[in-house]
C-alpha cells in the first residue's frame, strides 16, 4: 500500500506537468497583456477620433442651424434690424465662437 502511495506521489508531477507549464506561461505573459490593455484604454484609434470629430461637427452645425433660424424669425418680426448673419458658425468664422 505504501509503495503504491509513493509511486502515485512520484507520478503526480508528470501527470500535471502540462497544467503547470501552461500556468507558468500565463503568469509570464500576464504583465505584457495587462500593459497592452492599458495602452488600448488610454489611446484613441483613428476611427474613434473620426467618429468623435463627426459627432462634434454635427452638434456645432445643429447649433448654427438653430441660431440662424432664430435670426430669420427675428428678421421677419423687425425687418429694419436685419443685416447679414454674424452669429455662430460651425466652421468657427462667426463673431461668437
Amino acid at each position: 500500500m505504501r509503495r503504491i502511495l509513493i509511486a502515485a506521489a512520484a507520478a503526480l508531477p508528470l501527470l500535471t506537468g502540462g497544467c503547470l507549464a501552461k500556468t507558468a506561461v500565463d503568469v509570464a505573459t500576464l504583465p505584457v497583456k495587462a500593459t497592452g490593455k492599458a495602452v488600448d484604454w488610454t489611446t484613441t484609434s483613428q476611427s474613434e477620433a473620426d467618429r468623435n470629430y463627426g459627432r462634434k461637427m454635427r452638434k456645432q452645425e445643429a447649433r448654427e442651424g438653430r441660431e440662424r433660424k432664430k435670426a430669420a424669425e427675428a428678421c421677419k418680426k423687425d425687418p429694419s434690424q436685419c443685416g447679414t448673419y454674424d452669429g455662430y458658425r460651425a466652421d468657427g468664422s462667426g463673431s461668437r465662437n
